[in-house]
This record gives structure tokens, C-alpha cells and sequence, in this order.
């Protein structure tokens, strides 16, 4: 399998302006880019430069509230539906200019005073939502788990958890954006992870685990995730989004075309 490799804007390049972040990206072998949130920059502007530099976006995530601040974020929240929907109305609005072929909906973290069991059922509720929002539009949506170490209180934190979830939404629209690093600080078998989620995989991201950086500073054990990957016939991107430093931060790139994991841009 030859997956194609995506660079997440808001972590690669960061020593560059966010729109000058796109033609590095292609300069620097990746297929297409993906980014947490767009909604800094006017959406014909970044559609521009993707388009000068032929690189498709895959993913933005939809506006998290407060989330990236501490708070709880939006989409699992009683009491924040509004909310919710005018940052889903804005993720519609950039998607119908950007045409991302995903949109992910962080679940956000258990908010002070509310029963877990109340934050689920509004986390599922907006998640029907956006998948019914962006069906017509031919864009999918997914979920994130993310760990809660670097997260305390996330509301979805594994892969279990993350498969509960789209099992108790089951919209044909939704499936799970696994991300290696988050299952690996969650202490899960990546191959485990992969085979939970078997079939319902819309999007991969990685970093190496701990430290978050680039394939190879860590421990993690990538041939045999991406080996599980093949086996669950994933077809869709690999996104690298863990924090760089340096050009040496891209070296695995080579590693991997070598072993036939991806392919040349």
C-alpha cells in the first residue's frame, strides 16, 4: 500500500507565515496539507494558494470554542447547542469554498458540573448534526479521541470510546479520526487500536510517542501500525502532525518511501 502523506499546517513550518506554509509543504515532497483551523485566514485566499501550488486540503477541524484555551469546547456541551451550530454553519461556509474531503469535530472536555452521561448525548446529538450537514456537500465528517494526559477530561479518549461513539450515532457520514500519537500516550497497541476500529477509519494522523515529534525521535512502532492499516484496507491519508523544528525533522520521509509506505509526490 502507498498512502499518500499530508502536512498539518498549524504544527510543520511554524517558523513561517500559515499561508507560506502551503508551498513548503509541497517543496517538501507531502501530497496535501490538513489544518486545525482555517478560520484566521479569508477562505479565497487559502483556496488560492492550494490551487498554486496543487495541493488538495484534506481536513480542518470545526470551531472549538474555548477548547483551545482550557475550556470545554462546543460539541459536547448542554447549554451550548447555539454555539455549536453558528460554528457549524461556519465550517460549512470555508468547506463549500476549500472542498476538504474531511471535517473533524473535536468532542471537547467534560464540562465543570455536568454528568458524563448528559455530555455524551450532546456530543452525539451535534455529531448526527454535522454529519447530515456536510453529506450533501459530499465531505465527511470524523471524530477525534484524544488522550488525557495532554488533555485532562477529554471526553473521548480511545479507541473504545471512540467506537461507542460512532456505533451510538451511526450515521453512514461519520467515522473515527485516529490519531497514533493520542492512542500511544493512552497506552493502547496501535495494531489493537486499528482492528477496533477496522472499516470505520476515515483519516490518520501521526507523531512519534512521547514527545510528539517526528517518526523516529520516539518509541513508537510505525511498520507495524501502518501494517495494521493495510490489513483493515485503509485507503485514505497518512498526516503528519507532530512538532517540527528543524529540516531534519523530515528525514522519515525518505525512510518511509523506501519501505513503500508512500509514494513520490
Amino acid at each position: 500500500m502507498r498512502w499518500k502523506l499530508a502536512a498539518n499546517l498549524s504544527l510543520l513550518f511554524a517558523q513561517l507565515p500559515l499561508i507560506e506554509r502551503v508551498g513548503a509543504s509541497a517543496k517538501a515532497g507531502f501530497d496535501g496539507v490538513e489544518l486545525q483551523f482555517p478560520y484566521a485566514l479569508p477562505a479565497i485566499q487559502l483556496r488560492a494558494e492550494l490551487e498554486r501550488h496543487a495541493m488538495p486540503l484534506v481536513l480542518f477541524n470545526l470551531p472549538a470554542g474555548d477548547l483551545m484555551t482550557g475550556g470545554p469546547g462546543l460539541a459536547g456541551v448542554a447549554g451550548r447547542e447555539t454555539e455549536f451550530a453558528s460554528a457549524l454553519q461556519l465550517a460549512v461556509e470555508y468547506a463549500q469554498v476549500l472542498r476538504p474531503e474531511k471535517v473533524n469535530v473535536l468532542p471537547g472536555k467534560l464540562a465543570a458540573g455536568v454528568e458524563r452521561k448528559a455530555a455524551l448525548a450532546t456530543l452525539a446529538t451535534n455529531l448526527n448534526m454535522a454529519a447530515e450537514a456536510f453529506a450533501p456537500l459530499g465531505i465527511g465528517v470524523v471524530c477525534e479521541a484524544i488522550n488525557r494526559l495532554d488533555m485532562p477530561d477529554f471526553l473521548l479518549a480511545g479507541s473504545a470510546e471512540l467506537a461507542e461513539m460512532l456505533a451510538r450515532v451511526d450515521h453512514p457520514n461519520l467515522s473515527a479520526q485516529l490519531d497514533f500519537y493520542h492512542m500511544a500516550r493512552m497506552d493502547e497497541d496501535l495494531t489493537h487500536s486499528v482492528q477496533r476500529l477496522s472499516g470505520r477509519i476515515g483519516h490518520v494522523q501521526f507523531a512519534d510517542c512521547p514527545g510528539r515529534g517526528a517518526p523516529g525521535s520516539g518509541e513508537m512502532d510505525f511498520a507495524a501500525a501502518l501494517m495494521a492499516l493495510e490489513k483493515a484496507g485503509y485507503e485514505g491519508w497518512l498526516a503528519a502532525e507532530y512538532r517540527a523544528e528543524t529540516d531534519d525533522d523530515l528525514a522519515w520521509m525518505a525512510d518511509w518511501r523506501k519501505a513503500g509506505w508512500v509514494g513520490e509526490r
